[in-house]
């Protein structure tokens, strides 16, 4: 009887009713979506470089290394020398190694200079590795594999053309264009840094430098594309590189090794770690993001107790009729309840459905953009906690209402003015 009651109540008042469930709704689109984007930002960072045991380079700080290394955020304060780089990767306890050299770009893009064992053994999400939407990785010195956004934006396949510029700033005038890359594959998305990168062997590095002193040009010395295969183009130095152990038990043993390393400075950091000290960095910012959703929330509860509060004149004379055929005032209190919590629940429901088609429609922008895979699947436990709150808060909102109806339904009858 009670629900039969509360359900022709809310009916009676379907407009204002469905006004508060929609504030409610986009308050919980708004809080679930801060959660959603915050958890899979952290999964898409810690995936960028799934399997790789430690990052080596310059001696600086781990969240820097972190940062240049795998993100291609700022630029690495000095090299490592390749002597360096052969010692400590051929000790026997590492599996893999893959150098990379940064510092050129194109078109506001970074260029990666590696070498084969960057596709073989780099992994990406659950232990994916890269593969080619078409073309493939090739080590000829003017050979370049590009990343999915980057062919995307610019337009490339495998035969086109480019040049690569000197530094970060591909303004012009520091352009390569004695030696201009062709385009060999492009990769297939992952949403990691690879798709906003180009892929150049080490040799293709050391070739459009030849010829280069402090950042200038000297022409007289430059190589040209015919000359390219002929010119001695061994590596002298490398921005970092990434080891595999074959025994993941013995790393932080290897990395006190290499922070010690007496050739010359280094500093290796295990990635977890890196991320870590990352995430505590944003820590201020992400609760102010939760806290500026859960007001949002709050606002939507404060519109459903006004909703409530401006009805209960009107319905003195309502709650006065179910008193008279035997209601009792605990049982007006559970009607005011149970709209409340009506309210809520369709509110909270409707919000998770409504961030599940966001996160559709914009998938494909996001991964693209920011390189965030949004999920819109079933709700994780937490969000399912989240909702749960929400209706629970929804509960506590409507006491107060119930409780004023509760006071009024003691003290009215049937004529009430």
């Amino acid at each position: 009887m009670l629900r039969q009651i509360a359900a022709r109540s809310l009916w009676d008042r379907r407009l204002a009713v469905g006004l508060t469930m929609a504030a409610i709704a986009l308050s919980t689109t708004m809080i679930l979506g801060v959660e959603r984007v915050r958890v899979e930002t952290r999964e898409s960072f810690t995936n960028t470089i799934a399997g790789t045991d430690l990052i080596v380079g310059a001696r600086t700080s781990p969240l820097q290394l972190l940062l240049y290394s795998v993100f291609r955020i700022g630029d690495a304060t000095n090299n490592v020398s390749w002597q360096s780089f052969e010692k400590i990767t051929g000790h026997p306890s590492v599996a893999w190694a893959i150098p990379v050299s940064l510092g050129d770009s194109h078109r506001g893009f970074r260029v990666l200079g590696t070498t084969h064992a960057y596709f073989e053994n780099l992994r990406f999400g659950a232990d994916r590795e890269l593969a080619f939407a078409t073309g493939d990785y090739s080590e000829d010195p003017l050979s370049v594999a590009v990343g999915a956004t980057v062919a995307r934006e610019l337009g490339y396949q495998p035969g086109s053309e480019i040049v690569i510029a000197h530094g970060t700033r591909d303004d012009g005038l520091s352009g390569h264009d004695n030696l201009p890359f062709t385009v060999s594959g492009v990769l297939e998305p992952t949403g990691t840094p690879a798709d906003r990168t180009l892929h150049v062997s080490l040799e293709g590095i050391e070739a459009i430098h030849v010829g280069w002193e402090s950042g200038a040009r000297v022409d007289s010395e430059t190589l040209d594309a015919d000359h390219v295969h002929e010119a001695d183009l061994h590596s002298e130095s490398i921005t970092a590189f990434f080891i595999g152990l074959k025994q993941r038990a013995g790393v932080l043993q290897f990395q006190r090794a290499i922070n010690n390393f007496p050739d010359e400075p280094l500093l290796a950091i295990l990635p977890g770690n890196a991320l870590s000290e990352l995430w505590r960095l944003f820590a201020n910012a992400e609760l102010a993001l939760i806290a500026v959703a859960a007001m949002t929330v709050v606002t939507g509860l404060l519109g459903m107790i006004v909703g409530i509060f401006s009805t209960l004149n009107e319905r003195r004379r309502e709650m006065a009729i179910m008193r008279s055929v035997g209601a009792r005032p605990l049982d007006i209190f559970a009607l005011l309840l149970t709209e409340s919590v009506v309210i809520g629940a369709v509110g909270a429901v409707a919000g998770y459905l409504l961030l599940t088609g966001v996160s559709v429609a914009v998938n494909v922008f996001a991964a693209s953009v920011f390189g965030l895979q949004i999920s819109s699947g079933l709700p994780t436990t937490r969000e399912c906690l989240l909702l749960l709150m929400i209706v629970a808060a929804a509960l506590l909102a409507g006491g107060l209402p119930a409780w004023r109806a509760y006071r009024l339904s003691l003290h009215d009858g049937l004529n009430t003015s």
